[in-house]
C-alpha cells in the first residue's frame, strides 16, 4: 500500500505514532503512555518525559511500519505535533518527523496539536471535515471553536483561567485520589448524588460562551475541612457533584454556541470527552435539541498520533508543507 502519511505525538507524556491513508483511513496507531512513570510524582515531569520520547519514538514508527506491512519508501509525507506542548516533548517528535522527511526526500507537515483534537470526531466513518461547532474539553484545553472547513477556524469561547481537565485533576489531588484524577472521579461520580453539593457553574447567565472553573475548584477546597472523606458516601457525593457541575457549564455552553451560530452539527474532542457522565449528557441534550453530535471515538480522545496524521492529511490535500526550520511552539494558536 502507498499515499500513505506518518504522524508523530509528543506533545506532553505520551509517544505516539500512526499512519494514515491518503483518503483519511486509520491503518496503524501506537501509543507508549508514561502515565505509570509520572505518578509517583503527582504530574508530569518535562524532563522525564522527554527523556522516555527519546527511548520510544524510533521502535514506535517501526512497529506502526510492521503493523501496516509498509515500509519507509511507501510513506509519501511525514507529519509531527509542533505545539501547543511541552518544548522539550514536542522537539523529539518534530525532530524524528523533519529527519525522515530529509532521508526519504519527502514532505513534513508540522501539525497543531489542538487541531488533531478539532478534526478527530470526523474520523473513519465520520467524514468529510464539514461545517460545525467544536468542543474541545482536555487537561490543558477548554474551547468552543466553529468549523468552517478545514483550516477555516473560528474561536467563540474559551476558558479564562482552568480548563475542565485541569478542573478535574486539581479537585481529584484535592481530595486524595491518585493522578490522573480525571478518569478516577468518573469512576467514583456514577455511585454518588450529583445534588449532594451546590458547586457554582460560572458564566451560565446570558449569552457569553467564556468558560471559567477556577470558582468550583475553591468552592471545593472550602467544603473539604467541613468533610470525612474515608466515608465512601462523602467522597462518592462530591466526586458526583462536581462532575455534574463541570458537565452542565460543557453542555450548555455546547448547545447555546450552536444555537448562536445556527448549526445543526456538533462535535466533542479532547481527552474529558472520555467522561462517561459527560457523554450521556451531551447525547441525551443533543436529542433533545434536534442537533446532530459527532464524538470522538474513545481511543482518539486521549494524545494520540492518529488524529494527528489525520489532521495532517486534510492538510497535505489541500497542497499545505512545513519548511523544514519551522520551529515548535509551546503556545501555538488554533486560531489568528
Amino acid at each position: 500500500m502507498s499515499s500513505c502519511l506518518l504522524a508523530l505525538e509528543s506533545s506532553c507524556d505520551e509517544t505516539a505514532a500512526a499512519i494514515c491513508t491518503l483518503d483519511g483511513r486509520l491503518i496503524a496507531s501506537r501509543i507508549a503512555s508514561q502515565i505509570e512513570i509520572h505518578r509517583q510524582y503527582g504530574g508530569v515531569v518535562p524532563e522525564v518525559a522527554s527523556r522516555n520520547h527519546i527511548l520510544h519514538v524510533r521502535p514506535l514508527v517501526e512497529q506502526v511500519l510492521a503493523d501496516a506491512n509498509l515500509t519507509l519508501k511507501d510513506i509519501t509525507a511525514f507529519a509531527a505535533t509542533s505545539g501547543p506542548g511541552l518544548v522539550s516533548s514536542l522537539l523529539i517528535g518534530t525532530s524524528m518527523a523533519k529527519a525522515l522527511a530529509v532521508a526519504e526526500n519527502k514532505p513534513f507537515i508540522a501539525v497543531n496539536h489542538m487541531e488533531g483534537h478539532l478534526l478527530s470526531p470526523f474520523m473513519n466513518e465520520n467524514g468529510p471535515v464539514r461545517s460545525c461547532v467544536a468542543l474541545i474539553v482536555s487537561g490543558g484545553h477548554t474551547m468552543l471553536v466553529r468549523v468552517r472547513d478545514v483550516g477555516h477556524y473560528e474561536l467563540l469561547g474559551r476558558t479564562r483561567d482552568d480548563a475542565a481537565g485541569e478542573a478535574f485533576d486539581k479537585v481529584a489531588k484535592m481530595i486524595g485520589l491518585p493522578y490522573p484524577g480525571g478518569p478516577e472521579i468518573d469512576k467514583l461520580a456514577h455511585r454518588g448524588d450529583p445534588t449532594a453539593f451546590a458547586f457554582p457553574r460560572s458564566f451560565l447567565d446570558g449569552r457569553s460562551l467564556e468558560f471559567s472553573f477556577s470558582g468550583l475548584k475553591t468552592a471545593v477546597l472550602y467544603e473539604l475541612p467541613k468533610l470525612d472523606l474515608k466515608s465512601e458516601q462523602v467522597l462518592t457525593n462530591v466526586c458526583a457533584s462536581v462532575q455534574a457541575a463541570i458537565i452542565e457549564v460543557l453542555v450548555e455552553k455546547l448547545v447555546l454556541a450552536a444555537k448562536q451560530c445556527g448549526e445543526k452539527l456538533v462535535t466533542v474532542s479532547g481527552g474529558v470527552s472520555c467522561n462517561r457522565g459527560l457523554r450521556a449528557a451531551l447525547t441525551a441534550r443533543c436529542a433533545k435539541e434536534g442537533l446532530q453530535l459527532l464524538l470522538a471515538q474513545p481511543d482518539l480522545c486521549t494524545d494520540n498520533a492518529g488524529m494527528i496524521a489525520f489532521a495532517a492529511v486534510q492538510r497535505f490535500n489541500i497542497g499545505h508543507t512545513s519548511p523544514l526550520e519551522a520551529d515548535v511552539d509551546p503556545n501555538l494558536s488554533l486560531v489568528s
